[in-house]
């Protein structure tokens, strides 16, 4: 057994000058709640059906919509990488939020599901909340875009954990498909078409070289690229392809997906594949935007190096039979997608899993 501590009680001489507060200790508790209520209305626009209770209490709520005869439920989470410090460096605050949602529901939409609710959690050293209501904003937005409920978060304010003016960001979304419609790309076969849908940027991977390359570069970077300020060329939050994919899967056989995110396309495009087959892509079958060929120059890496650290201009990948190709990218299209015939899939034998050739 442990003993019980003595009483500590100091000499007068020895009490502490002033009395020690959580404020005064780095913890702003007023502050939390003013961002709680600037979060609310911009909550309240992204409530959808199945939320039952959102932020305020100790847990959210929600209940899977009844349209479901066997739901199954996929989650996803992710954060928004190296992205952050160009965000704390350029002070844009506003679209890091969206990158947050759009990587988590982007990953869930693959398996053929609606994204139904997320979750954030904002994590500094102290609270500016004006900063963190940009944030949380960006993250309702993309919110919207994606048709889920932002159903509940975190505000982690710990002193000493973050330098000042900086912050994390974790996210946290569930979705929901019926059972059997689930995509599992075991239904892929040789000859199938791969699309591939036009990404807004360079999304949320890869920062840590795009930095690299802002640093190589200093001092001559381009005013503009692909007709937008060099900022806000690399800062375009990540596209979300919820609403017009599920659209296209309601229609269309479509048989897998594939999200371009960290590895590029040629570590991606393998995850949703049979063993035995391999994509075949079309080299210039998709455009090289201006900031990707500046990327690529001022790195000074070849076209394979491109493909598996970026996106190099396809965000999403769906994978699907010849004969049902083009009604599946018109449907598409009609949802707002830029969409190119990239490639189709071939037998594998020997030869790596993605080729670009």
């Amino acid at each position: 057994m442990r003993p019980r501590a003595l009483p500590c009680v100091l000499p007068m001489s020895q009490a502490p000058a002033t009395p020690l507060s959580y404020k005064a200790a780095g913890v702003d508790i007023d502050a939390g709640d003013a961002l709680v209520e600037r979060i609310k209305p911009l909550a309240k626009k992204t409530l959808r059906d199945g939320v039952l209770a959102g932020i305020g209490g100790f847990g959210a709520l929600f209940e899977v919509p009844r349209r479901y005869r066997e739901p199954v439920l996929v989650s996803g989470t992710d954060g928004v990488g190296t992205k952050l410090r160009l965000a704390f460096e350029w002070a844009v605050h506003d679209t890091v939020g969206i990158d947050l949602v759009a990587m988590s529901v982007n990953d869930v939409l693959v398996q053929g599901a609606e994204p139904l609710f997320f979750l954030d959690y904002f994590a500094c050293g102290k609270l500016d909340v004006d900063t963190a209501a940009a944030v949380v904003g960006g993250i309702a937005k993309g919110c919207e875009l994606a048709g889920c409920a932002l159903i509940g978060g975190e505000t982690a304010e710990m002193p000493g954990m973050y330098p000042p003016g900086e912050y994390d960001l974790a996210g946290f979304c569930v979705g929901a498909v019926e059972k059997s419609s689930i995509l599992t790309g075991q239904s892929v076969r040789a000859g199938d078409v791969v699309l591939g849908l036009a990404s807004s940027g360079v999304h949320s991977n890869g920062f840590s070289l795009v930095r690299k390359c802002i640093e190589r570069a200093a001092g001559r970077l381009p005013a503009t690229l692909d007709g937008r300020p060099f900022r806000q060329a690399v800062m375009e939050p990540t596209r979300i392809y919820v609403k017009s994919v599920l659209a296209a899967l309601r229609q269309h056989p479509i048989k897998a997906l594939a999200h371009i995110t960290g590895g590029g396309l040629l570590e991606n495009i393998p995850r949703v594949l049979p063993d035995a087959l391999a994509a075949h892509l079309v080299k210039g079958s998709w455009p090289q935007s201006e900031l990707f060929a500046w990327l690529q120059r001022t790195a000074g890496i070849n076209d394979a190096e491109m493909n598996r650290t970026f996106n190099h201009g396809i965000g999403m990948v769906a994978v699907i039979a010849p004969e049902a190709a083009d009604a599946a990218a018109a449907t598409l299209r009609a949802g707002g997608e830029t969409v190119y015939r990239i490639g189709a899939i071939a037998e594998r034998g020997a030869g790596q899993a993605v080729m670009v050739a």
